[in-house]
């Protein structure tokens, strides 16, 4: 069994017939409707575009892509009760990349009238960040679907990990910048993660005071995705378990204490100014 999951957002043990040698020349990212945006370090024309793996003794199924987490639009969905000043009748859009201080914001999901944005809460995506390389275990996964690849690409022994404790802390000391930030217009971020993601930070920080059913009120709020295999061998995303917490209580987990504000007609002007027909959300679309 290849440690590849899926290539190009497609499933390495779907039981459709796939055109592999096709899907690898397209380089085509679904979810971002676009070519995809992994390419090597070594050769930047090259695009990788593994969106899962297959890691550790347990063979747990990660996805190390986080545009793999725009499937369906679901976890934008999802976040659409945080709204709590929509009203019928206005528009939703999504809009990338805001700038706050202390870096940006992925996406923001904004209830729009008349082109007047009323509302919004922000999602950040995070996936596991690999070590090593997963390029040999790509390719062999390749050539065994008939694929012409280089020999040296096959025959070579690199391995991969997952960073499981860089990846964790540094989305949270992350988080904690821009929290503040939220909670002082009376805002909400989501941070959208993997179940597996969210159990290690659980176990290796101080999880135990954030509320499990969620408040709506807390500014803080985890979304963690289950990745399950369906009966036709492809994979997708269910929403697994919902927590939420403050900005103190995003400090508390990690020991620190950052003040970070901006004023909320900053965050509008950003939005108002990038909102258009593209970033119109069709609830439903892939």
């Amino acid at each position: 069994m290849s440690k590849v999951i899926e290539l190009f957002a497609v499933s390495t043990s779907s039981s459709a017939k796939n055109n592999w040698e096709q899907i690898a020349a397209k380089r085509w990212c679904p979810f971002l409707d676009r070519l995809c945006l992994k390419n090597r370090k070594s050769n930047p024309d090259i695009l990788i575009g593994t969106c899962a793996v297959f890691h550790g003794k347990h063979a747990l199924p990660i996805v190390i892509c986080p545009h793999r987490l725009l499937e369906r639009r679901q976890i934008f969905t999802d976040c659409l009760h945080l709204l709590t000043l929509h009203e019928p009748g206005n528009e939703f859009h999504v809009v990338p990349e805001i700038t706050l201080p202390g870096g940006s914001v992925d996406y923001f999901v904004a209830s729009v009238a008349r082109g007047k944005v009323k509302d919004f809460v922000g999602v950040e995506l995070q996936t596991l960040d690999s070590t090593g390389t997963v390029w040999p275990e790509r390719q062999r996964f390749l050539d065994s679907v008939g694929v012409k690849v280089p020999a040296r690409d096959i025959k070579r022994q690199a391995s991969f990990g997952m960073n499981w404790k860089m990846t964790a802390k540094t989305t949270l000391v992350q988080l904690h910048h821009k929290i503040e930030t939220f909670e002082n217009i009376n805002k909400k971020l989501v941070l959208v993660v993997q179940d597996f993601l969210l159990s290690y930070m659980q176990a290796n920080f101080a999880f135990g005071h954030m509320s499990e059913p969620p408040r709506q009120g807390d500014s803080m709020h985890l979304h963690a995705y289950r990745f399950a295999r369906t009966p036709t061998g492809d994979w997708r995303l269910e929403l697994a378990k919902r927590l939420s917490t403050d900005a103190e209580g995003v400090g508390q987990a990690i020991g620190l204490q950052v003040t970070a504000k901006v004023e909320l007609q900053t965050i509008l002007t950003q939005l108002e100014s990038k909102i258009s027909s593209k970033t119109a959300f069709n609830v439903g679309a892939r």
